[in-house]
């Protein structure tokens, strides 16, 4: 079977700035990917060379099985991190418009604006301008353009950025809805839980480079580092020099300490009920967003034996390389 999306090598620059690096994807048909990362890593730059809206300085990029997405631009949904509608268009007319842009016409694309509509809520705003949308509406009505045609793969950049916890939740319930028709979903989102929910498997991006590719459980085994969980009151600063302890997050009303592998946690806890009482012990597994802070911290650290890294250009300015 062909895969959705193939990036092979991919590489960007910007002038003496390398925003993607040798990346290297797969994504199959019918697949929920999560692109994670910090401000910066690359996501945004590498959605745009997916979309032909940038092309890459070196490596191929297959989309449903076309060099360019533009050659599949009517089986492709994609909403960009730039949020963007015509603002005297009705949201009947802006919908309308978007649909004819991938080949909807007559009875079917009425019936696809009405059902799209109702099923975010918006039924009784298809007469009103879009300037008239609050900002969580707008977010919406581009969301339900993007998908309006039935596309086999939808692009997502940030799609949950800005959005109320009501609009994250009827959003997640769309996004469950396509993972049902077997459609081919990517989306970008600095919102881990969401990730971990939603997604099939997860990819973490950091200076333009793959630091994880897996699923959710797949990346769990690999970062297996207990997490001890102590609330009480006292003193709990002694248990950050403990023996096992790698990293310790100390409170006024308890402390969240990772462990090395094979620390005994019952030793701290004998050590804790020397200098606090205790009201909760739980030993843990670390989530994705503490998976991940390791992982990019550690990743930031530069190498002694290179030079410094250039200052992406623009980058101040928020220019094309803020992804």
């Amino acid at each position: 079977m062909t895969d959705a999306l193939t990036l092979s090598n991919v590489t960007k620059r910007f002038g003496d700035f390398t925003a993607v690096d040798a990346f290297d994807l797969r994504v199959a048909p019918g697949e929920v990917l999560g692109f994670l990362g910090p401000n910066g890593a690359g996501k945004t730059t590498t959605i745009r060379m997916v979309m032909s809206i940038l092309y890459p300085d070196e490596g191929q990029i297959s989309v449903l099985g076309h060099s360019r997405a533009t050659e599949v631009k009517d089986r492709i949904g994609y909403l960009p991190e730039e949020r963007g509608l015509y603002r005297k268009m009705t949201v009947n007319q802006i919908l309308r418009y978007f649909g004819k842009l991938k080949g909807l016409r007559g009875r079917d694309l009425n019936r696809r604006v009405a059902e799209a509509l109702e099923r975010v809520g918006l039924s009784e705003w298809a007469s009103r301008r879009v300037e008239t949308l609050s900002k969580g509406m707008s977010q919406k009505i581009q969301f339900v353009s993007a998908i309006l045609h039935a596309p086999e793969l939808v692009i997502l950049d940030e799609p949950f950025s800005g959005l109320d916890p009501m609009n994250i939740d009827l959003l997640k319930r769309l996004l469950i809805d396509l993972r049902r028709r077997n459609v081919t979903v990517i989306f970008s989102t600095h919102q881990m839980e969401q990730a971990e929910h939603l997604c099939d498997r997860i990819v973490l991006i950091n200076r333009g480079r793959k630091l994880l590719d897996g699923t959710v459980s797949e990346i769990r085994a690999q970062h297996a580092t207990r997490i001890l969980v102590l609330e009480g009151e006292g003193d709990f600063e002694p248990l950050a020099e403990c023996a096992g302890v790698a990293h310790a997050h100390i409170t006024a009303g308890g402390a969240r300490l990772e462990l090395l592998d094979g620390t005994d946690p019952d030793g701290i806890l004998r050590r804790a009920l020397d200098t606090a009482r205790l009201s909760r012990f739980e030993v843990q597994r670390p989530n994705l967003q503490e998976i991940f802070v390791k992982l990019v911290e550690a990743d930031a650290v530069p190498d002694p034996s290179d030079e410094a890294t250039p200052a992406a250009p623009g980058a101040a300015e928020g220019g094309p390389v803020d992804a």
